[in-house]
């Protein structure tokens, strides 16, 4: 068998279905089988909910969606749509796959492909390792990050010298539309993401504003809230809490305006979520509490100095439910304020000599 950093396939498959972060922890792959394979065709196989975020991607050819609400249409759609779903991967004859998710349903799909080389993680769950011909051993997977995890698959390629590119595309016209909405608005922006989905990453709303409202009162500026509209009355409580300028985005925007708003902030404060690591991938500075997850393995990446960890024993258990939650008044707004303080003054510093 030919070994891997000597293939040359035509057509690759990147199955990375979900979530918003880990697909941005993803992307410098793709930039990277771009950058060894010029003239491949390249698609990713992506969550619907998700693809707008991979539109325009100069490193792409195309992107294949993937329902996942599917599968609760009744039993005869979801296996209807399974199968025709199966049938599109094997119609496009993919030479080469590589599933970062290596869960039980993206085994399906590496096997649905046909493809001759099917590239994973030895560790991957659910089965899904039993898929691939090629398997990525990452002997201390639980101590680095998930991006440099990611990486292990292109240095098996032969091209692990090559830089992390984090390209996210950004058309003109939502630029023109996040500038114009924060146009007016005093700066220092903060971009604020109060929500998550798991309870225990979910730093309380009461934080939030003391740490803001002292942001408020060193530096001034305004804040503006990113999320669902599963977070709207989370931020709802803390912009009552708040005296300065503040504006409200929660469920009022698609996924290419929240990366075209989070380009534009001076600064992001967000749980450890989605748009904390897109802001982060657009190269903004990040200050985030970290509770039931860890700084080292999912912190912003190359700003690793703005993740907090709580000082508990049970902290970074990545559990998604806790009976105690005593991670949440450890975590104090002051143990965050020196990270953001020194964000604020670089920017004050920065704007007074531009």
């Amino acid at each position: 068998m030919v070994h891997l950093d000597q293939l040359a396939p035509r057509r690759i498959a990147l199955i990375k279905p979900s979530a918003l972060g880990d697909i941005v922890h993803a992307l410098p792959v793709l930039s990277a089988l771009r950058g060894r394979f010029p003239v491949a065709q390249i698609t990713w196989v992506v969550n619907a909910a998700y693809e707008p975020l991979l539109t325009g991607h100069p490193d792409l050819t195309d992107t294949l969606p993937f329902d996942r609400s599917a599968s609760r249409r009744g039993v005869r759609r979801a296996v209807g749509y399974a199968i025709g779903f199966a049938a599109e991967l094997r119609r496009r004859r993919f030479d080469l796959v590589v599933d970062l998710q290596g869960l039980f349903r993206t085994g399906l799909m590496c096997l649905a492909t046909g493809a001759p080389r099917r590239v994973g993680f030895a560790t991957a769950r659910e089965g899904s390792r039993y898929t691939y011909t090629d398997k990525i051993r990452v002997p201390n997977a639980d101590r680095i990050h998930a991006v440099d995890r990611y990486w292990r698959v292109v240095e098996a390629l032969g091209v692990g010298h090559l830089p992390k590119r984090f390209h996210v595309p950004i058309l003109a016209a939502e630029r023109v539309w996040a500038r114009g909405e924060l146009a007016g608005l005093p700066r220092p922006w903060i971009a604020v993401g109060v929500g998550s989905k798991w309870v225990t990453k979910r730093w309380p709303p009461d934080h939030f504003a003391n740490l803001l409202g002292l942001a408020a009162a060193t530096f001034g500026g305004s804040c503006v809230f990113v999320g669902t509209t599963d977070d709207t009355p989370l931020a709802a409580g803390v912009i009552r809490r708040l005296g300065g300028p503040t504006k409200d985005f929660t469920g009022k925007t698609t996924l290419p305006r929240l990366a075209a708003l989070l380009a534009e902030v001076d600064v992001m404060v967000a749980n450890d979520t989605g748009p904390l690591h897109l802001a982060a991938a657009l190269g903004r500075p990040c200050v985030a509490p970290y509770t039931c997850t860890r700084v080292a393995l999912h912190g912003p990446y190359g700003r690793t100095t703005g993740g907090v960890e709580t000082s508990v024993a049970c902290g970074g258990s990545y559990l998604k439910t806790c009976p105690t939650m005593i991670c949440m008044p450890d975590l104090t707004p002051d143990r965050l304020w020196g990270r953001l303080a020194e964000v604020l003054d670089t920017w004050a510093r920065n704007s007074r000599s531009a």
